[in-house]
């Protein structure tokens, strides 16, 4: 569970990035600060107040995560969708990604105890 306060305001879209990115990989802001020789109090700025980070910090950061620095900035990831209406899958999963996260981990949990069923 997160602590401290709530922002007043959306992070900036790299610190958004860097957020996502880290929790990708299942770090804390304390883990990815010592990792990158910084402290938890500067991830927490990159990631919530940083609008314009330093090129250094800016590569550090995508050598880090094996990105480039382009990805850092912008959700590149996305792919092309095929022609055609979307699949029953993509449907289903654009209603999940507008549950609350607590739903969303309960679909995933039940999603997961059917996959396991079924291998």
């Amino acid at each position: 569970m997160p602590s401290g306060r709530r922002p007043s305001k959306p992070a900036p879209k790299f610190g958004q990035r860097l957020a996502a990115f880290r929790a990708a990989k299942g770090l804390t802001q304390t883990t990815l600060a010592e990792a990158l020789g910084m402290t938890r109090d500067q991830i927490v700025y990159y990631e919530r107040a940083a609008q314009n980070p330093s090129m250094e910090v800016i590569g550090k950061m995508a050598d880090f995560f094996g990105v480039s620095v382009g990805e850092l900035f912008n959700d590149t990831a996305k792919t092309v969708r095929k022609p055609g209406p979307p699949s029953q899958f993509a449907r289903l999963a654009e209603r999940l990604e507008q549950l609350p996260r607590a739903k969303q981990r309960v679909v995933a949990e039940m999603l997961e105890g059917v996959l396991r069923q079924a291998s």
